[in-house]
């Protein structure tokens, strides 16, 4: 698979999970930002949730302010996390990936944004809208 059809993938997911969400207030600044963290797979389960565990992982990531979106497991890519993030804390969410979860993943970040507002009046079939 092309890492262009995996990354339209990810961002259709992104956006459905994010758009089946209970709406709240999103701060002005806020971004979506999804991260892949890629299994290394010379490693099992259990090896690197104990990495995570030792390098704080789960007391670290997300930082506070940031908020869970989705969190999903795309088999034979890894766990793919979609944050909402905002803008003034995203050089936190990436310190808190380097100092803890690498070593058990190598990550990807895909910064997006909520398109859904700007279409949700032009949609014909409102029924199949989770808003």
């Amino acid at each position: 698979m092309s890492k262009l059809f995996i990354l339209i993938v990810l961002l259709m997911l992104s956006f459905t999970s994010f758009a089946s969400k209970t709406p709240h207030k999103q701060p002005d600044d806020a971004i979506l930002l999804t991260v892949f963290l890629k299994h290394d797979q010379s490693h099992s389960f259990e090896e690197f949730q104990k990495i995570l565990e030792e390098q704080g992982f789960f007391d670290n990531f997300p930082p506070k302010g940031v908020t869970v979106v989705s969190w999903y497991v795309m088999m034979g890519i890894g766990q793919v996390v979609t944050l909402e993030v905002p803008a003034h804390k995203l050089r936190e969410v990436n310190l808190a990936v380097e100092k803890s979860a690498w070593k058990a993943f190598s990550t990807e970040f895909y910064p997006t944004y909520n398109l859904y507002p700007v279409f949700k009046d032009k949609l014909k079939n409102k029924a199949k809208v989770a808003y």
